[in-house]
């Protein structure tokens, strides 16, 4: 999509990522996995940048939660706590996404532990349920 920019505004970020992680819950029930897990790096991707958006950050093309946790420690460093959960769901995206000689299985009570613990971060992104 030539011309295409992102939006630089949280509130937009925060919205898409809702989604994503209701599309969690509704994979999980038809039983993809492998999509649930895709959609939860989704959304925890989008609620990360929404977070560095309304701290200043300058928006960058990463999908590596990891990565991402890195900058968000700069404003709050007791973000650090998740930083096994941003390594592990960064996982699911390349699981998802790209071909590999031998896929790792993913469990769905995995998934389900990860949600959990994702929403964890999201309170302590915004002080609230997201």
């Amino acid at each position: 999509m030539k011309g295409y920019q992102n939006s630089l505004y949280p509130e937009d970020w925060i919205a898409v990522a809702r989604r994503d992680l209701a599309r969690v819950d509704r994979n999980l029930n038809e039983n993809d996995i492998e999509a649930a897990g895709f959609f939860l790096q989704q959304a925890l991707e989008k609620y990360l940048k929404a977070f560095l958006l309304e701290n200043g950050w300058k928006l960058q093309k990463t999908h590596a939660l990891h990565t991402l946790l890195d900058y968000a420690i700069e404003f709050n460093s007791q973000l650090e706590t998740f930083r096994s959960l941003c390594e592990r769901v960064t996982g699911y995206y390349l699981t998802e996404r790209y071909p590999q000689l031998t896929a790792p299985e993913i469990a769905r009570v995995d998934i389900e532990e990860d949600l959990e613990e994702a929403r964890k971060l999201i309170k302590a992104l915004f002080g609230e349920d997201q």
